[in-house]
C-alpha cells in the first residue's frame, strides 16, 4: 500500500512517515499544497493524509482537485481546526475522514486501516486478544462481554499493546507510538497509565494480562 503525506511541518511529517512505514506502508511526503496535488494525481497512491493549512495551496483546494480526477481515492484531512463547522466543511468537500491535531498515532493508524482495502477485503478494525475485544472505530472495549470505559489515552495504549500482543514492547517504543515522537522518554506516565488499565480491566477480579518486563517494558498476552 502506498500512502502520501501532504504536511508542511517536517516534524509531524517525519513522525507519521516513520510510524506508517513501521506498519508496512510505503510512504511519500510533499511539504506544500502544489507539490502534494501533483504527487496525488500522478503517484498511484492508495490513500492521502492531507493537512488543511498548507503553503502554496490550501488543503481543501487540493482536495477538490483530487476529487475531480480521483473520486475514489481515500483522503484523510489533518487539521488543528476542531470546530464542527470546519469538520463539516472538510467532509462536504469530499474528505473521507477528518482528524484533529493533536492526535495519537494509534488512532490515525486505525483510521488509515479502516479506509484501505487489501484486494477486495477491508483491513480489520477490530482486535481480539483472549477475552478482550477492541473496536478501533467505535473506540469501545469489552472484556468477556463486559464493557470497559477507557479514556482516550488509555484506549490508545491498550490498542497498541493489543496490536502487538504477545510481544515484549520497549517503553520508548510505546511512548513514541501513543504519546508522540517528542515525548520525554524519562517520564513515568507510561507506568501510571498501565496502572489505570490494570485497574479498569480487572473485571470480576480476574487477572489482567498486561505483564511488566523488568527494565524493558510491557507485554499484553492472550491469557485470561
Amino acid at each position: 500500500m502506498k500512502l502520501l503525506i501532504v504536511e508542511d511541518e517536517e516534524g509531524i511529517a517525519d513522525f507519521l512517515r516513520r510510524g506508517l512505514e513501521s506498519e508496512g506502508y510505503a510512504v511519500a511526503w510533499a511539504p506544500d499544497g502544489e507539490g502534494g496535488e501533483a504527487q496525488a494525481l500522478t503517484g498511484d497512491f492508495d490513500l492521502v493524509l492531507l493537512d488543511v493549512m498548507l503553503p502554496g495551496r490550501d488543503g481543501l483546494e487540493v482536495l477538490t482537485s483530487i476529487r475531480r480526477t480521483l473520486p475514489g481515492l481515500p483522503v484523510i484531512l489533518l487539521t488543528a481546526r476542531g470546530e464542527v463547522e470546519d469538520r463539516v466543511r472538510g467532509l462536504d468537500s469530499g474528505a473521507t475522514d477528518y482528524v484533529t491535531k493533536p492526535f495519537s498515532f494509534e488512532e490515525l493508524a486505525a483510521r488509515v486501516r479502516a479506509h484501505l482495502r487489501e484486494g477486495e477485503q477491508e483491513r480489520p478494525t477490530r482486535l481480539e486478544v483472549g477475552d478482550l475485544a477492541i473496536d478501533l472505530l467505535r473506540r469501545e472495549v469489552r472484556r468477556d462481554g463486559v464493557e470497559v470505559r477507557l479514556s482516550s489515552t488509555e484506549f490508545d495504549l491498550l490498542a497498541f499493546l493489543a496490536r502487538h500482543h504477545d510481544q515484549i514492547l520497549e517503553r520508548r517504543r510505546i511512548l513514541k507510538a501513543v504519546w508522540g515522537y517528542d515525548f520525554d522518554p524519562g517520564t513515568n506516565v507510561l507506568g501510571v497509565y498501565v496502572g489505570y488499565l490494570r485497574k479498569k480491566l480487572a473485571v470480576g477480579g480476574r487477572p489482567v494480562p498486561i505483564e511488566t518486563i523488568r527494565s524493558v517494558g510491557y507485554r499484553l498476552t492472550a491469557r485470561a
